[in-house]
C-alpha cells in the first residue's frame, strides 16, 4: 500500500479498488487545530490541483487540492462533526473523500515518500 504525494500536501493511495486522499500530517501540523472541512460533493469531477476542499483552523484556512484528475466517489462525512480527526490521524481517518482516477497511472507520477520528506525539510 504505497502513498504518493504532492507539492501542495495532499496524499493517495490506492486501499482495495479506491483511492483514498487527504493532506498530509505536515500539512495538519502547519495548519494548527482543525475546526472545519468542507468536502467536495460525491459524483464531482476535478482536474488534478483543482481546489477539492477546504479546512478551516484556528489560525487559518487552506485550500485541499486534487491530487489526480478524476470524480469523488465517497467522502469522510466524519469530518463534519469531528474535524479534529484531521489533527489525530491525518494519513489515516482523517481522510477526506475516495476518488476514482481518470487515468491511475497519474498517481504514480507523484512524489515518494522520500521525495516528500526531503520537500518539507
Amino acid at each position: 500500500m504505497t502513498t504518493y504525494y504532492t507539492e501542495t500536501h495532499q496524499w493517495i493511495r490506492k486501499e482495495g479498488d479506491s483511492y483514498i486522499a487527504g493532506i498530509t500530517d505536515y500539512a495538519q501540523n502547519e495548519l494548527g487545530p482543525i475546526v472545519f472541512v468542507s468536502l467536495p460533493s460525491v459524483g464531482q469531477t476535478f482536474k488534478a490541483q483543482d481546489e477539492a476542499a477546504v479546512v478551516e483552523s484556528m489560525k487559518t484556512a487552506g485550500k485541499v487540492y486534487m491530487p489526480v484528475a478524476g470524480k469523488v466517489e465517497t467522502i469522510n462525512a466524519r469530518l463534519n462533526a469531528e474535524p479534529f480527526l484531521v489533527n489525530a490521524d491525518a494519513e489515516g481517518e482523517g481522510w477526506f473523500f475516495t476518488v476514482s482516477p481518470d487515468d491511475p497511472s497519474d498517481v504514480e507520477k507523484l512524489m515518494t515518500k522520500e521525495q516528500y520528506d526531503a520537500l518539507t525539510r
